[in-house]
Formats: structure tokens, C-alpha cells, sequence
């Protein structure tokens, strides 16, 4: 239901914004403006006098086309959050782009939300937490965040963003690790001893012998080039030496993400990789390039970043807690993992979370270069409509039971009147059928455009954020 203030006639909107009212009724033919009667209700048919239109909706639209996005405005979704007029910083700020992640919603999108339907110190639970953009914007609005999930890799992404660090410490060990790495690159070329200070009595040809003796992985070797192989392997040894490692871990996995031979516009799902040294046309350069065959190009772009992002964030953060479990939602036991915290004895007052999508995204392979470089044990036999079981009718239904036992599990921690939002693409029409098996009615949906995906195009897309309650 539009704001009735915003309600005026095709002609009132045709004066306001400078057009003429065949263009408003233009736009009404073309699904890209809702008709609505006087209550501000959307209608197919209005009678004569009583059809009134959005002016909110049409200044939008007509912003979009300005943009040329105009491809991503239909009627029906919500005016304000596809977001198209954020840029990048802010979709990326602070820690929210400490590392990629496919499938994540931007903190825009989460905020919008808990600022309308929670307060201060209420508490919110992502139980499909992946890089933990709810548990970080929830704590930046004074609220309580704890997330839930299944992956090793994510939940040390998530527990990094919500670290609390001596942000000089932080910095002085990251850029130190940069410069040890940087030595140690420019005596790859070279012969003779090689002062790295925690190894200086070790020759260049026998600390490469040591370092590729550690490396197991065949994936490893196969990705990545010599020089690069040698750089992550060299910065993974250092780790060890300084008291924020996981945050150096998330560094380097930025790193090696980016420094695979793959092509520059296929850094998100890589079939296969390339030979050291070949060329191929770059569609994200529009010229011919070779993969990268270094690792520290992108550890000198990422330290700098992350010591900027967690001092950012640092001066944002609230003092409410932010847990994270790692754990499935269907199993977890969610009273004894609370139970030594600030907040055990309460309820939780909301979720607000996106599970994944039925046949989209293998989770664990998303990030197999961390695996294989750390040696984090994988799960992927615990993740819910993985991409390798498909979309079939069976994988939907697989799905259903998958997200039901999440719900009939978790719902008992949440209260009575708990708000609950969960973001969905939901092309198979499944979240009926999974509110209702949870007990859960559906009180409101919310329709947006999704743009600026990235690494993902920018084709038109949308998805569906379910607003339910207990029933």
C-alpha cells in the first residue's frame, strides 16, 4: 500500500514531473508504475476520477532511466529497495567487503529492515549466516546479532569482521606480514642467502624446497602459478608468528582468491584454469591479458584495504554482543550455545536472514582455495540445495525439509510475536508450503530488483523477502 501523500492523479504527476499525461499512462501500459485507487490500495481497474498513481514510483523510474537502468523497474517492486542509487562504497562499506562472498545481500538491505520492525538491544538471528552482513549491520544499530552456519570458512570471514582489535596492533601486523612477503618476492629471481629475518640462516633454494614440501594440495598446484604458489605458501608460514591470525588468514584468502589463473572476469565460479603465460580476450578489460602469476600484487591491494575497513568499523561498532556458532541449524542446540552469554536468559525478538537458494551456489566450493591453503574440514554434505543436487523436484522437495527442520528447530528460542524475514528467490514457490509446515503465516512480501551484483552481471533479477510471524 503506497503513502497516500504520495497518491495524485495522471495529471498532477504529469505537471510535477515535467511530462505529459499520455507518458504517465505510458508508463502504467508498460508494468513500470502500480495503479492504485484513493486508499492507496493497487488495483487492475479503476473507475472514472479514482485512479490515482505513485509520484515516489514514477520520480524512481524516471531516475533509473537517467541511469539506464531502466531494465530493472517493473511495477510491483518496491520502490525503495532495489537500492540503484547506493554506490559501491557503501554497498561495500567497512568490513562488509573484508572478503567476496556469492549470494550475500547488501547491509542496505538489512538495515532498511531492522530500523522499521526492531529496537536497540533487541536481538537478531541469522541461522544461514554465511559472511555475517546481518551480525555486523545489526551490531552497528545497537542490537544483539547471532549468527548460525555449517561452514568452517564462513564463520572465520564472520567472526573476523566482528572482531574487536587494537586496530594499531592490527594494522602494524598486517603491513608487516606485507613487507616480510614483499622480501621474500623480490628473492625469488635471485641466488645466494636471503635475510628474512625469522628464517635468515636459510638459502633461497632450500626455504622454496621446504615450503613446497608442506603444500599437499594438488589444487594448490595446479591454480596457481610458481611465483604465486611460492608467495601464499611463504605468507601462510608466517601466520603463525603474530597474534591476529585469523585476520591474516582472511587477507591472504582475499588474496589467493584473486590470484588464481583464471580470466580477471571469472573470479566468482572458474571452470577451469589457465595456462601460465596465455593470453585471452578480457571481457571486464575489453583487451587481451594473461592470468596473474603473483600472489603479492594482491596482498599489497588487500593489506591496506583491510587495516583501513576494521579502523572504519572500529569507530562504528556498538558494544552489544555478536556471537557466532558454527553448527547446523536443523541440530543445534541454540539454549546451550547461549548459555554463556550476556544474553542467554532471553528470547530472541527477530530473524532476518537468506537461506540459500534451491540450485544455485556449492558453498564449499565458492571458497576451495581456502580449504585446500588452511586445511579446513568441509561439510558440504550439510549444506541445503546445493548446486550440485540440481533443481529437480526432488532437490525441491529435499529443500523444503531442509528449511522446515531449521525453523522447527530455532522457532522455540524466538518469542511469541517475533518477527521473522527471509530473503528468497523463490522461483519454485516453495515458501508457502515451508511457512506453513513451520507454523509460520506469511504476513507481508516485499518484491526487489536486485542490481550490481557483483561479479554476477547486471542482468535484471529479483527476489522476495517473506515478512512471517508465528502462527
Amino acid at each position: 500500500m503506497a503513502d497516500n501523500l504520495d497518491l495524485v492523479t495522471i495529471e498532477e504527476a504529469a505537471r510535477a514531473v515535467g511530462k505529459t499525461p499520455h507518458n504517465i499512462r505510458d508508463y502504467i501500459q508498460r508494468g513500470r508504475i502500480s495503479k492504485y485507487n484513493e486508499r492507496g490500495e493497487i488495483i487492475e481497474r479503476a473507475q472514472n476520477g479514482h485512479l490515482r498513481v505513485s509520484l515516489k514510483e514514477i520520480r524512481i523510474f524516471l531516475s533509473l532511466v537517467e541511469q539506464g537502468l531502466e531494465k530493472h523497474h517493473h511495477a510491483g517492486l518496491h520502490p525503495e529497495l532495489g537500492f540503484h542509487n547506493v554506490p559501491e562504497y557503501q554497498r561495500t562499506k567497512h568490513v562488509h567487503r573484508l572478503h567476496p562472498y556469492l549470494g550475500k545481500f547488501i547491509p542496505q538491505l538489512v538495515e532498511w529492515f531492522l530500523a522499521r520492525y526492531f529496537q536497540p538491544d533487541d536481538i537478531i538471528l541469522d541461522p544461514f549466516m554465511g559472511s555475517g552482513t546481518t551480525l555486523i549491520q545489526g551490531n552497528e544499530m545497537r542490537m544483539h546479532t547471532i549468527g548460525i552456519d555449517i561452514s568452517p570458512f564462513n564463520c572465520l570471514i564472520a567472526r573476523v569482521k566482528a572482531a574487536k582489535y587494537d586496530v594499531a596492533k592490527a594494522r602494524s601486523e598486517i603491513l608487516e606480514t606485507e613487507q616480510r612477503v614483499t622480501r621474500f618476492s623480490k628473492y625469488l629471481t635471485r641466488s645466494g642467502a636471503v635475510n628474512l629475518s625469522l628464517f635468515p640462516e636459510e638459502r633461497m633454494d632450500t626455504l622454496k624446497a621446504s615450503l613446497l614440501e608442506e603444500c599437499t594440495s594438488d589444487y594448490l598446484k595446479t591454480w596457481f602459478a610458481p611465483r604465486a604458489l611460492l608467495e601464499m605458501l611463504y605468507y601462510r608460514r608466517l601466520i603463525p608468528h603474530y597474534h591476529y591470525q585469523d585476520l591474516l588468514r582472511v587477507v591472504l584468502s582475499r588474496a589467493v582468491r584473486s590470484s588464481r589463473l583464471v580470466p580477471h572476469y571469472d573470479l566468482a565460479t572458474p571452470k577451469a584454469p589457465l595456462p601460465v603465460g596465455e593470453k585471452y580476450w578480457c571481457k571486464k578489460h575489453n583487451r587481451y591479458c594473461v592470468p596473474i602469476d603473483n600472489c603479492i600484487t594482491k596482498i599489497h591491494a588487500y593489506s591496506r584495504d583491510t587495516a583501513r575497513r576494521i579502523a572504519e568499523f572500529d569507530q562504528l561498532r556498538s558494544d552489544k554482543t555478536i556471537t557466532i556458532i558454527q553448527a547446523d541449524s536443523r541440530t543445534v542446540d541454540l539454549r546451550a550455545e547461549l548459555s554463556h552469554t550476556t544474553i542467554a536468559n532471553r528470547l530472541i525478538d527477530g530473524i532476518f536472514t537468506s537461506p540459500p537458494y534451491v540450485g544455485q551456489i556449492d558453498y564449499h566450493d565458492q571458497h576451495v582455495y581456502a580449504y585446500e591453503l588452511f586445511g579446513f574440514p568441509r561439510q558440504d554434505e550439510l549444506e541445503i540445495g546445493p548446486k550440485k543436487r540440481g533443481k529437480s523436484k526432488q532437490a525441491q522437495r529435499e529443500y523444503v525439509d531442509g528449511i522446515v527442520a531449521v525453523f522447527l528447530n530455532i522457532l522455540p528460542s524466538v518469542k511469541p510475536d517475533g518477527k521473522i524475514f527471509i530473503v528468497a528467490n523463490d522461483r519454485f514457490d516453495l515458501y508457502p508450503e515451508i511457512a506453513n509446515l513451520s507454523g509460520l503465516r506469511i504476513v507481508d512480501k516485499f518484491h526487489r530488483a536486485v542490481t550490481k551484483r557483483t561479479e554476477q552481471g547486471d542482468d535484471p533479477y529479483q527476489e522476495t523477502i517473506f515478512f512471517m510471524m508465528k502462527d
